[in-house]
């Protein structure tokens, strides 16, 4: 029987991050899949301003960077006719170090995470199936097929199904899985061509009947479109070729293709697993929730599972906090995958509406609003913030305590930028590893740095300034982040005593 002390079940973007991070952190980890190799085609092409923030933690983001494409304006087309052309470019200046839209396809995201797990010393265990598990004690029991058809049992502390919306894990464990699917069949297509629409911007095409997306892959003459399949062709979605499905929106915009890479026809579901704990187990990304494309949100959310799970798994197994830490996962995570799931399916209804209201409301008014809204910089804010994931928090979740400024137990970290010597910098810098740190903005007491040295945690005092000011930040306060960057206490007035309280509380112990 092979031993492992956190076995993943499938190497999707969610699954190879968690390896990562937990590997980082020094778990030892297994991570098999059932298929051959990584994806070669994709439906998930952005990756959220949040998770180029916490792939800054594991020195991530600059291969995103790049090797992806950051879309500097967004085009609204209404029949073929050119309405809008609203800029993104730093959308989101002054809230995080990524405040644009950038494109990086999950196949060569796959890829890369990967190539990185691999010089960690962490392979991919290829066509390795999850037949069952148990729980026996302090452990789980997993019975795995390999690629040959042998069998094998592998011991692990914990389980977490990483395997998709048909999970084995989350069959195992008895989640029900509510919610339903949308009528409509969708084509999306990688292709290469001409067309004033495949000219690096992110381009959308509303008609009475048909939706095309076309997102940029390359600055110009290469791009990945989106598209709705209706009337009777949708009744036979697997059989349908490009051919089938390139007509009108495609003339609306004048596609030449010159050359296509790959297609497939989907449809699209939105569901939310009743729970993402049961004992051992875990489910993370589209194993516990799954919903329309609306706003590239699925894989980053995955992503966002499965750093949260990690530092908590983390710390258990290595003895650093109770088993009971692991309930915070579902307390954050779960709640927020049932909101994103009730707001993607609202706008995913009104983009995909039938009737004369709903095409006038789609080919003439949206034109027309989008273009003013865009113009407000608190709208602009708004659309960002939320799009990008920065919005998250987990206030209400037992894990978080206080409120310095505006900042709560349980908010991301506000982002603040620094001049020193003539350099940028920022709050945001990386440790070497992923850990507790505490972050002061003006003085630190001598208390505190005697605490922070005591218990083996990075102290990191930074100027006070009129930013840290309007980010929402308190002079002199103390913030204990957590591994993710999330506030996890926030005390107006440092306090030693308000530390220990906080570990106490929580049963936390922050070193070995």
């Amino acid at each position: 029987m092979t031993q492992s002390q956190v076995l993943i079940v499938g190497a999707g973007p969610s699954g190879l991050v968690l390896a990562l991070w937990l590997n980082r952190m020094g778990v030892d980890v297994r991570i098999v899949d059932a298929a051959a190799g990584p994806g070669t085609t994709s439906r998930a092409l952005a990756v959220q301003a949040r998770t180029l923030e916490l792939y800054r933690q594991l020195d991530l983001a600059l291969p995103v960077l790049d090797n992806g494409y950051a879309v500097e304006a967004f085009n609204v087309w209404a029949e073929g006719e050119h309405k809008a052309r609203i800029e993104l470019g730093a959308i989101g200046a002054g809230v995080t170090p990524y405040p644009f839209l950038q494109i990086y396809p999950q196949d060569r995201h796959e890829r890369m995470l990967c190539a990185r797990l691999q010089e960690a010393g962490v392979q991919v265990e290829r066509q390795c199936t999850l037949e069952g598990f148990r729980e026996d004690g302090d452990a789980v029991v997993a019975q795995l097929r390999n690629a040959a058809g042998n069998e094998e049992q592998c011991e692990a502390r914990y389980i977490v199904g990483c395997d998709g919306a048909r999970s084995k894990v989350r069959e195992i464990i008895g989640a029900g899985f509510p919610g339903g699917t949308y009528r409509q069949v969708f084509y999306v297509a990688d292709i290469e061509g001409e067309s004033p629409a495949l000219n690096g911007e992110l381009n959308i095409d509303l008609d009475e009947s048909d939706i095309l997306a076309v997102f940029a892959m390359a600055p110009r003459g290469a791009g990945r479109l989106v598209g709705t399949v209706r009337d009777e062709r949708a009744d036979h979605a697997e059989t349908l070729s490009f051919a089938d499905v390139s007509g009108r929106a495609i003339d609306n915009l004048m596609i030449s293709v010159h050359k296509l890479n790959w297609f497939s026809t989907y449809r699209v579901h939105h569901r939310v697993a009743e729970r993402f704990r049961r004992g051992r187990a875990f489910l993370v990304g589209d194993a516990g929730h799954i919903h329309s494309p609306a706003g590239g949100q699925g894989m980053n959310t995955g992503i966002g599972d499965a750093i949260n799970l990690a530092w908590k798994l983390a710390a258990v197994v290595q003895g650093r906090a109770p088993d009971a830490l692991l309930d915070s996962y579902e307390a954050e995570r779960l709640p927020f995958a049932r909101r994103l799931v009730d707001t993607t399916d609202r706008v995913f209804s009104f983009i995909t509406a039938d009737g004369p209201i709903a095409e006038i409301v789609r080919t003439g008014v949206a034109p027309r609003l989008l273009p003013l809204l865009a113009r407000l910089p608190l709208t602009r804010e708004y659309f960002f913030r939320t799009i990008s994931q920065t919005v998250i928090h987990y206030r209400h979740a037992p894990l978080n305590a206080g409120t310095a400024g505006k900042t709560h137990g349980g908010d991301r970290l506000p982002w603040v930028r620094f001049e020193e010597g003539g350099t940028a910098q920022d709050n945001y810098a990386p440790l070497p590893k992923p850990g507790w740190q505490a972050h002061v903005y003006g003085q630190a007491r001598p208390e505190l740095m005697q605490w922070c040295d005591y218990q083996r945690v990075p102290l990191r005092q930074f100027p006070w300034t009129d930013a840290c000011a309007h980010a929402g930040l308190a002079r002199d306060a103390i913030y204990l982040l957590r591994p993710d960057t999330y506030v996890g206490l926030a005390a107006g007035t440092p306090s030693v005593g308000a530390l220990d309280e906080y570990l106490r509380a929580n049963a936390l112990t922050l070193h070995r």
